[in-house]
């Protein structure tokens, strides 16, 4: 029998399967997808939010722990476990060199990434390439690693864990049996369930306007994460925290495909222009904080306004200040084509960008910093880096939101376990975007996911091992460390 199951394989799980596999527990590592769409999720991202008491390798400056968690907390607007939190943000202080030993390298901030040179460290080549990394370290050190292989279900006897199911399955044209696995303990890291869209369907419900938002939301990521296990668990008694509703849903391109468009479908030029419903209205403050914390609020802007679709509008003056969106937008030399170009009413788009231009009092532009050029005797206000759009050519990108991963999770604690009636599991654990919900109750930080899939995958590997008697060696001092 292995020792360790590990259901998953984006970081959260390939951070679990390394820990275990170092304190010399057997790992088996069961992935949904097909070797090339491997991952979940974690291909497409490219940093991670760090703690930082000082300059280190590639982040600048500093950024303190109480930093970090007002940030947090902001964001969060409370929803979240304070004691899981801090656990998260001392971990994201010590995992680099444990990440560099698995083959992740690191590279300083890229110009224009929202202004996160010393927040967040980069990954070299991106998420594909820490996930391909990991997985190389995994094999080499004897992780078993089985692609294609979704669980439909998992056994269990009095909270604790028995073993997994795997449902027959087409694959490559051959039909392939299902299947019972058992192990000594499991990890469950399987994502939650942006990409079953009558889960969306369900959670959203139909409008006042008689519409399903969510029939019109495109998934950022992969289309494995459907939910299976999180519903499964649910089904049979685990304790759960988060609102369904809830998610890192980003405002992104319009023309976006489906499913696994990633980061380069995001509109970056919010802040430095203004934002428009189909109506032509504008409906929130576009310059309210810097961008990395408010990106992730801009999705469920977008899904709450008619037709579930905005527009974001630039003139010339905001080229060159943001990271250029994979689809070009369109553009003309007047507010009149460019509302025709997009399918807005004319008059009333002409006339709120103007209100806008009267509004603004422009004073010191300055994009790295809240600046003091707002607007007065407008609402909604915009805060910061209001300037008039009277510059040609015009631009303008539809958007659309964009569903990252979900909040809704199972409940944990600080060993990661999986809790029945308030009670853990003394052998089933969870990590990732499946327990994020513990952290992020609401709203996002660029970074924070892969922090916290790191700092529970890694708790979930070394609390997995010990349920089987195998401790790791660095267990004691990152313990330490991270509930200091």
């Amino acid at each position: 029998m292995i020792d360790v199951l590990v259901i998953g394989g984006g970081n959260a799980a390939l951070c679990a399967a390394l820990m275990a596999r170092e304190a010399g527990a057997s790992v088996l590592l069961l992935e949904a997808a097909p070797r090339a769409w491997r991952g979940g999720n974690s291909q497409h991202t490219r940093n991670l939010r760090c703690m930082h008491d000082a300059p280190q390798d590639v982040l600048v400056e500093a950024y303190p722990e109480e930093e970090f968690w007002q940030d947090l907390l902001k964001v969060t607007g409370g929803q979240t476990n304070e004691k899981l939190a801090r656990l998260v943000i001392r971990a994201s202080a010590s995992c680099r060199g444990w990440m560099r030993r698995h083959g992740v390298h690191f590279q300083p901030s890229l110009s224009g990434a929202l202004h996160t040179a010393r927040t967040n460290a980069f990954f070299m080549g991106g998420g594909k390439a820490l996930v391909n990394a990991y997985f190389r370290s995994a094999e080499a050190l004897g992780v078993q690693i089985r692609y294609d292989t979704p669980v439909a279900d998992i056994e269990l006897d009095n909270g604790r864990f028995v073993a997994a199911h795997v449902p027959a399955r087409q694959v490559q044209g051959r039909t392939l049996p299902g299947e019972r696995i058992e192990a000594r303990s499991c990890v469950l890291a399987a994502g939650g369930f942006e990409s079953n869209r009558q889960w969306l369907r369900d959670a959203w419900g139909q409008n006042e306007r008689g519409e399903w938002p969510a029939d019109n939301f495109l998934i950022r990521g992969t289309r494995f994460n459907e939910g299976v296990l999180l519903r499964r668990m649910i089904e049979q008694g685990a304790d759960t925290i988060g609102d369904p509703t809830q998610a890192h849903m980003v405002a992104i391109d319009a023309r976006a495909p489906l499913y696994d468009g990633g980061i380069c479908t995001r509109i970056d030029c919010v802040s430095l222009g203004v934002v428009v419903n189909r109506d032509g209205q504008r409906f929130y403050d576009e310059g309210e904080d810097f961008w990395p914390k408010r990106y992730a609020i801009w999705g469920r802007l977008v899904a709450q306004q008619p037709g579930q679709v905005g527009f974001s509008i630039i003139d010339q003056k905001a080229l060159g200040r943001f990271m250029p969106p994979v689809f070009p937008g369109a553009r003309a030399d007047t507010l009149e084509g460019l509302a025709a170009l997009l399918g807005l009413p004319v008059p009333a788009f002409v006339e709120t960008v103007q209100a806008y231009n009267r509004a603004c009092r422009v004073g010191s532009f300055d994009h790295t910093r809240l600046d003091d050029c707002h607007t007065q005797g407008l609402q909604p206000v915009k805060s910061h880096w209001a300037r008039p759009l009277d510059t040609p050519p015009y631009y303008g990108y539809p958007l659309r939101p964009g569903v990252t991963f979900t909040y809704l999770g199972l409940r944990t604690d600080e060993t990661a376990a999986v809790h029945f009636a308030g009670r853990p599991s003394p052998n089933l654990f969870v990590a990732g975007e499946m327990m994020a919900g513990n952290v992020l109750g609401k709203g996002y930080t660029a970074g924070v996911g892969m922090s916290i899939g790191t700092a529970f995958g890694r708790i979930a590997g070394t609390s997995a091992a010990a349920a089987t008697g195998h401790d790791h060696p660095e267990h004691e001092n990152d313990h330490d460390r991270a509930t200091a």
